[in-house]
């Protein structure tokens, strides 16, 4: 498997720059597949897995270097409201990685000769609310109960074995002290993005302040930003990277606005793929895109990063 054929992402990041994938929904979307319901693409994890290896070899193929599974939504509790029990709940969870694994075989088997990872998503407690609170964050839960609500996940996907924990588009400060608890003694690595508007979290605190907690988080490989416009990407790595002194991940979305009523984008896209070298110059290692970009742009990032 790659993790024996291959250096550790820690490994890569300190010796160049690593291409991360796009968004995940709107490659199956595009495959034409309905994700409205409150599990978004996580129902494809009991419905339609090889959906979701097919969406992950197309980034693979397009020069993303790691997929990012499809558990972002993926809960005990957001299961729970399906009729799920827990122990089919933790399957499903955990097969995200291994849908991830099975598209780099695919990809490995088909030419792409080069090292893939697999980042296992942790998305934010308001993402399993499905109400677009991710983007807002004070959920008006403690830094306890929110740790409570992410331990459990965190283990099961750390217990599948991916080569780091994606814990991203957190909204603020809190949330992130919970997941920061919440990685510890799971004996895998982590990334820590926060979803950002202008030089605060959505929650409306300082970057500085934020990016500083996981700055002596030994877990923690890299910190960065991800779901936020391109446009707030440069001045959020330069800060990330001043902080913390770590490599820095950053996949802002197209630029487009999320409606969470009628759970659609609108707007045009501001995602410019000539941005990354930028990104890079800034301290960026670990680079792509997150909502509504797809295989193209990655295919464009991957070129850019190569010619720098």
């Amino acid at each position: 498997m790659n993790s024996v054929v291959s250096p550790t992402l820690a490994e890569a990041l300190a010796t160049g720059t690593v291409v991360l994938d796009g968004g995940l929904s709107n490659q199956l979307e595009s495959a034409g597949y309905d994700l409205s319901d409150d599990l978004w693409s996580a129902r494809l994890l009991d419905e339609r897995p090889e959906a979701i290896v097919q969406a992950h070899l197309a980034y693979f193929e397009a020069g993303a270097d790691v997929a990012i599974t499809a558990s972002y939504q993926a809960t005990f509790e957001g299961f729970a409201k399906r009729g799920i029990g827990r122990e089919r709940a933790a399957e499903l969870i955990a097969s995200s990685v291994e849908l991830a694994r099975e598209a780099a075989r695919r990809a490995w088997a088909r030419g792409v000769l080069r090292p893939l990872w697999t980042a296992a998503s942790a998305g934010p407690y308001g993402a399993m609310l499905a109400d677009g609170s991710e983007y807002r964050g004070r959920y008006g839960l403690t830094v306890g109960e929110l740790e409570r609500f992410h331990r459990p996940r965190l283990e099961v996907l750390a217990g599948a074995r991916p080569d780091v924990l994606a814990l991203e588009t957190v909204p603020d400060t809190d949330e992130a002290r919970a997941l920061l608890r919440a990685v510890r003694g799971l004996g895998v690595p982590a990334w820590l993005s926060y979803t950002v508007a202008g030089d605060r979290t959505r929650a409306g605190q300082p970057l500085e302040e934020a990016f500083a907690l996981a700055a002596d988080t030994d877990e923690v490989i890299a910190v960065g930003v991800n779901c936020c416009a391109p446009g707030d990407a440069a001045a959020a790595v330069r800060t990330a990277a001043r902080v913390t002194g770590k490599p820095v991940v950053v996949y802002p979305n197209s630029g487009e606005a999320w409606d969470a009523g009628s759970r659609t984008w609108a707007g045009p896209s501001a995602f410019v793929p000539e941005q990354v070298r930028q990104w890079r110059a800034a301290g960026a290692r670990l680079i792509g895109g997150c909502c509504r970009v797809g295989p193209e742009t990655i295919t464009r990032i991957a070129r850019e990063l190569a010619a720098a």
